[in-house]
């Protein structure tokens, strides 16, 4: 019987990815952002040395110019791993994906990476599913062939460049009671206006990001602009304690969730490789579900006034303070 199972970060450890590239017999197909924890990249030249086929896509750098992976590309080649860099068809590679046997597919949030390993609020969805694998599959296969991937109407998983930004804003407009709704950025302005009109109409909106000095300079005044417009309605927006924020998550009523790479920006959707996946199995939904309110429990309100905002990007953000029109005290 089919079945998807959920991976929560940093609770659960990278147990079950490190098992799955450990028990691969034929084959592993890894799309990843950032890949550089030695655990994993042991296991996969470990998958290699017996004899599995190993294929690896990487994104050869950040919008900054960081080459995250050029060490990790060395050590793969050296030990014989097909890898290449991932589509330039893209501005960049944010999916996260790995493909073991074509029998299962991983669908994250989280990099190959040993921070959203160990210190980071970050998930990844396992299913084996036959019809989800093959997709994840079609576009591993469309991206390293440098061929066009068409997920087509009746897609079941999430695409970027594709059907993200239809499928999230549908997601948010079946919501009736409760959204959910862990994310860095909140910066789309279609998105953002589905969560504004669910809470004009009951729906009680709990959006945690991260604090606005984490934006790049060019994306303040998008980023900031969406938390305040959210606040401004009412939604609370609220930045989580102890553990940095990398998951991309909603959760709908309870019952419904998404969990995946994709940013609330329109970068993500239109201009990037993303993948996400919809699910409403109870178990994983109704995990998903406590550990939002569990992370709601231990977050606190960002101060999304003048003032706040000037301490928050206060010698962090050269000319914050005309960049955003804002009122008080602060350096130029």
């Amino acid at each position: 019987m089919a079945r998807r199972t959920l991976i929560v970060l940093p609770d659960d450890t990278g147990k079950s990815i490190l098992e799955a590239i450990h028990t691969a017999k034929k084959s592993i197909r890894i799309k990843m952002f950032v890949f550089n924890d030695p655990g994993l990249i042991n296991a996969v030249i470990t998958a290699k040395g017996r004899g599995v086929e190993v294929k690896v896509m990487l994104n050869p750098g950040r919008r900054s110019g960081e080459l995250n992976n050029a060490g990790t590309f060395k050590l793969l080649s050296a030990a014989g791993i097909d890898v290449k860099d991932s589509n330039s068809a893209f501005g960049l590679t944010h999916e996260k994906s790995m493909v073991i046997d074509e029998k299962i597919a991983f669908v994250n949030s989280l990099n190959f990476e040993t921070e959203n390993l160990t210190t980071t609020r970050d998930y990844a969805i396992i299913t084996d599913h036959r019809s989800e694998v093959m997709e994840v599959m079609s576009c591993f296969d469309a991206d390293w062939n440098r061929s066009v991937f068409d997920s087509g109407e009746n897609a079941k998983l999430i695409w970027c460049t594709g059907n993200g930004r239809e499928r999230i804003a549908t997601f948010i407009d079946h919501a009736r009671h409760s959204l959910f709704v862990q994310n860095e950025r909140f910066q789309d302005s279609i998105i953002i206006e589905r969560l504004v009109r669910a809470s004009i109409r009951g729906v009680k909106v709990h959006v945690m990001a991260r604090s606005p000095h984490t934006l790049s300079r060019d994306k303040l005044i998008e980023g900031v602009g969406g938390l305040r417009i959210m606040d401004d309605v009412g939604i609370k927006v609220h930045k989580l304690k102890h553990l940095k924020l990398h998951g991309k998550m909603l959760i709908a009523d309870g019952s419904r969730a998404i969990v995946g790479s994709i940013n609330l920006a329109p970068g993500s959707f239109d201009k990037r490789r993303e993948l996400a996946i919809e699910i409403n199995d109870e178990e994983i939904v109704d995990r998903l579900h406590k550990i939002a309110k569990h992370d709601w429990k231990n977050s606190h309100a960002i101060d999304l006034t003048d003032e706040g905002l000037l301490r928050d990007l206060q010698d962090r953000i050269e000319n914050s303070k005309e960049i955003l029109a804002l009122k008080g005290k602060g350096k130029k």
